[in-house]
């Protein structure tokens, strides 16, 4: 087999995302044939070379797997917490593998959750370059100015978690549900974290309810806490998606 990046070794394998696994390798917790690596860089054969990970042996790739989960509020979209709170790791009855969520949807909102083991293409999925859309059914307090709107289609800049003020791509949205507190649709090319809720607040208004309902070319169509396998045509369609 030919030589292969170390973080993809170690993601194909199952132990980590190909960001977590990258992570692990500068931290120093990765050796190959007894020597440590620490150069992302580093390449191995994964049939010839011994890899450990924290002192413990690669058993190989696994095989991949694909899953589309309608995550419902109250879950947080991680691996574990440290608050103690439900992950969406606790919906997976009966998946013995080990899978990690494709970005992220925050504790209030729910919908369509991509969960898999295969490293490359969740990180080519999560990659701010790969523009694949996500859509959104919005509920908003109040009703947005026309003029709102066409700031937030146009872009706007939003706090992050690190405090800098950062400008959101260009967002479609679409009025679908007129009331005193309205539905939109909103598709985003971008995944910045809790960012829906962050433009509507930068108009003045509070956002009620967020349901994820397409990513990609893929469609919610799962109960609220269930999941169900990608077929074939799917992965495909979602590898092009990203090519």
């Amino acid at each position: 087999m030919p030589f292969q990046r170390l973080q993809k070794i170690i993601a194909a394998a199952g132990i980590a995302s190909r960001r977590k696994a990258e992570a692990l390798i500068t931290a120093g917790v990765v050796s190959v044939n007894g020597q440590l690596v620490t150069e992302l860089g580093a390449k191995a054969d994964p049939e010839r070379d011994h890899i450990r990970v924290n002192g413990k042996l690669l058993r190989g790739a696994q095989r991949p797997i694909y899953l589309l989960m309608n995550k419902p509020k109250g879950y947080v979209t991680t691996v574990s917490d440290p608050e103690g709170r439900p992950t969406v790791m606790d919906l997976l009855r009966g998946v013995s593998a080990r899978l990690y969520p494709v970005g992220r949807l925050d504790y209030g909102s729910e919908g369509l959750l991509l969960l898999t083991n295969d490293g490359d293409l969740a990180a080519k999925l999560m990659k701010a370059s790969s523009r694949v859309p996500k859509t959104y059914l919005v509920k908003v307090a109040g009703i947005p100015a026309t003029e709102s709107l066409a700031r937030l289609r146009a872009g706007v800049f939003i706090p992050s978690d690190r405090g800098r003020r950062t400008k959101t791509a260009p967002a479609k949205i679409r009025l679908i549900r007129e009331a005193d507190n309205p539905w939109y649709e909103v598709v985003l090319t971008e995944g910045k974290n809790r960012q829906i809720r962050r433009m509507f607040e930068e108009i003045g208004h509070h956002v009620e309810k967020i349901r994820r309902v397409r990513y990609g070319p893929l469609e919610l169509n799962v109960p609220p806490g269930e999941f169900r396998r990608l077929v074939p045509k799917e992965i495909a369609r979602l590898q092009s998606a990203v090519k």
